[in-house]
């Protein structure tokens, strides 16, 4: 028998929230330094801070969403039509309820609805290094992945908290053998985001593996059997659902989805548009420093994932960050947004984490306090320029 065949024993909620409690509390410390900066540096340019994270880019796609349904496009000079279709429905469902329940609107639903995922997330990341590597690891995850350069996306009205928070439950109920848990929760990642697919990838894998291991056939593991099998079964209902549905509405079949993404300039090609786009930067000053910064960044993401694999995480995080990763860096379209794209693989920082959490408790958090104010300060200068498309 292997770890993810016998289920562990399950802390009160009680404890686990206790346990965790350093995490959250230094997530969400980490979050208001960042939320204080943006709205400083909106004052002084004189924008909105509400505006900024509840009312630009995809957040009023999937308001939008949340209002009317779907079915809305816009048509480009071009002839391209973006549709609203290729935004996953889990989100605006959220913020559709909450609005009914609540005297929110819609945009600010959707703002509640992702504070709430940020804090699940950054607990889901403490559990799962906490689970591999112990309390002080699992505190530092959370941290690095609350001080990311875009991690005011987490405090956005986007998808990605959501998705991260549901991949890093999943992914964590796979480590401990609740197959049936992990298998629902991939089930909610896959109606998040396209990328649910790598969570369901990382499960399936994950049974497999047990599957093949498993030498003898006791009557006592056939529950576990079924369990894992359930789990396997239920983990794609929610993406593959949403994809025949948007086949069906749009009357192209299975790879009807694919058709609305292509309409938006998103597809596959292995990097190739990603390495042109970065290679065009090297032919003028000072764009050759944008190039510079982006070359480092993605051999920088390459350097962790090699990291992860010497670390021998397991099979699961492997599977989950490399699809993560190369779906974020192989697009085709959307360069700007690939930083935001990463911010789900979580797995890549554990390495970071680990050799913070070997450091002493003042030095680390030291380096994690000097990084979350340039991380703040970045955030505010980002979201009131370019920001995350």
């Amino acid at each position: 028998m292997t770890d993810l065949e016998t289920p562990a024993a399950a802390p009160s909620r009680t404890d686990a929230l206790r346990r965790a409690a350093p995490a959250l509390l230094g997530y969400a410390g980490v979050r208001a330094l960042g939320l204080i900066a943006l709205v400083s540096w909106s004052a002084a340019n004189g924008k909105s801070a509400h505006t900024l994270l509840t009312a630009r880019w995809d957040s009023l796609w999937y308001t939008r969403v949340a209002a009317s349904g779907y079915g809305w496009q816009v048509r480009l000079p071009s002839g391209d039509v973006h549709s609203n279709l290729a935004f996953f429905p889990l989100l605006p469902w959220l913020e559709r309820l909450v609005a009914a329940l609540s005297p929110l609107s819609y945009a600010d639903a959707g703002l509640l609805v992702s504070t709430l995922a940020s804090l699940a997330a950054a607990w889901g990341v403490f559990a799962v290094a906490d689970h591999l590597y112990g309390r002080r690891a699992g505190v530092c995850a959370a941290l690095v992945w609350a001080v990311l350069p875009v991690g005011i996306v987490q405090s956005m009205a986007y998808s990605e908290s959501l998705f991260t928070a549901l991949a890093a439950w999943s992914l964590h109920s796979v480590l401990t053998g609740r197959w049936v848990t992990a298998g629902l929760l991939a089930a909610l990642a896959g109606l998040t985001r396209p990328v649910g697919a790598a969570v369901v990838a990382a499960l399936w894998v994950a049974a497999v593996t047990s599957f093949v291991r498993e030498r003898s056939a006791p009557a006592a593991q056939g529950a576990s059997r079924w369990r894992r099998a359930l789990g396997m079964l239920v983990a794609p209902l929610g993406a593959a659902g949403y994809v025949l549905w948007v086949g069906h509405r749009t009357h192209r079949g299975p790879l009807g989805y694919l058709d609305v993404q292509a309409q938006w300039g998103n597809g596959f090609d292995g990097g190739y548009a990603f390495a042109r786009f970065v290679g065009d930067k090297f032919t003028s000053f000072p764009s050759a420093l944008a190039g510079a910064g982006l070359t480092v960044g993605v051999v920088l993401v390459i350097c962790l994932y090699v990291s992860c694999v010497r670390q021998r995480q397991p099979l699961p995080l492997l599977v989950y960050s490399g699809i993560v990763t190369a779906l974020a860096l192989c697009a085709s379209g959307y360069f700007g947004s690939k930083p935001r794209l990463l911010l789900p693989a979580f797995p890549l920082l554990l390495p970071l984490a680990l050799a913070l959490a070997r450091l002493r408790t003042r030095r680390s958090a030291a380096i994690l306090g000097a990084v979350a104010v340039g991380s703040a300060i970045y955030g505010a200068f980002w979201l009131n320029g370019s920001g995350p498309p």
